[in-house]
């Protein structure tokens, strides 16, 4: 594994704090499919407050990851914590109770629901009834696209439309760590600017970031740590900035020369 020491980033993004628990620890986990084995001795961990980019090609286990700490997977070893507090093999309503939300390949919604009615049933939820109509005008204020199309059915929206609806959620009422699970996958370049532009303004808010990633350059670059998986395995772990030359050492030792271009 190519590993490095050092929290600061890189590439100019503010330092992860240190000086509180871990957002998320994960803690020497493993995790399968039934025989099929999926994650092998996985540890990182996600600063308070910080971004932490979940890199890999296809298949690499990233999205397991992302299940598994959120609860939506048992591991079958390991330990996994939030704030210090251990969850391993908690439900996943409980690990969202201790203040993780996790948009499972970048959606999270309901569709037969307007986008009101989803944001209705998230601040009611997370902040009770009396703060519902601040937080409203709070989403359409900060994504005025959500405001035009209030009473439109989730499952009509475009997928960027769909981001966007998980991330005013999120925006308006804060976890302390935020899963996102390929936020940019099918969008249009615009579109992702959009998404990762709402991503920084949580990060802003005192949210930790999870971000699970093939956009190697978009994710770095939000990004003060970063992990890259291989085969179910971790590759690298160490500052943001140095993901890519790992990536690309990772594509040359696969083809036996240098990567292309």
């Amino acid at each position: 594994m190519i590993e490095t020491a050092g929290t600061a980033s890189p590439n100019g993004n503010r330092p992860a704090p240190d000086s509180a628990p871990h957002a998320l620890e994960v803690d020497h986990v493993s995790a399968a499919y039934g025989p099929y084995r999926a994650l092998f001795d996985i540890s990182f961990a996600v600063p308070a407050g910080g971004i932490t980019a979940l890199l890999g090609s296809n298949g690499a286990g990233k999205s397991t990851v992302a299940r598994v700490v959120s609860g939506l997977m048992p591991s079958t070893s390991g330990a996994i914590r939030t704030g210090g507090k251990d969850v391993t093999g908690q439900a996943a309503y409980r690990i969202a109770r201790a203040g993780m939300a996790h948009v499972p390949e970048g959606r999270g919604i309901f569709a037969n629901l307007t986008v009101e009615e989803n944001l209705v049933l998230a601040f009611r939820q997370r902040l009770g009834r009396k703060q519902v109509q601040d937080a409203l005008d709070r989403a359409y204020q900060g994504f005025p696209v959500l405001g035009e199309r209030r009473k439109q059915r989730g499952g009509t929206l475009s997928g960027g439309q769909q981001r966007l609806l998980s991330l005013a959620k999120v925006l308006v009422a804060p976890p302390r760590l935020f899963v996102a699970d390929e936020l940019s996958l099918g969008l249009a370049p615009v579109v992702i600017e959009t998404v990762y532009e709402g991503l920084r303004r949580i990060n802003e808010a005192g949210t930790a970031l999870l971000v699970v990633e093939q956009q190697v350059d978009r994710a770095v670059a939000l990004a003060q740590t970063a992990v890259i998986l291989e085969h179910g395995t971790v590759a690298y772990s160490g500052p943001a900035g140095q993901a890519k030359e790992a990536m690309e050492q990772l594509m040359t030792s696969r083809t036996g020369g240098p990567s292309p271009g």
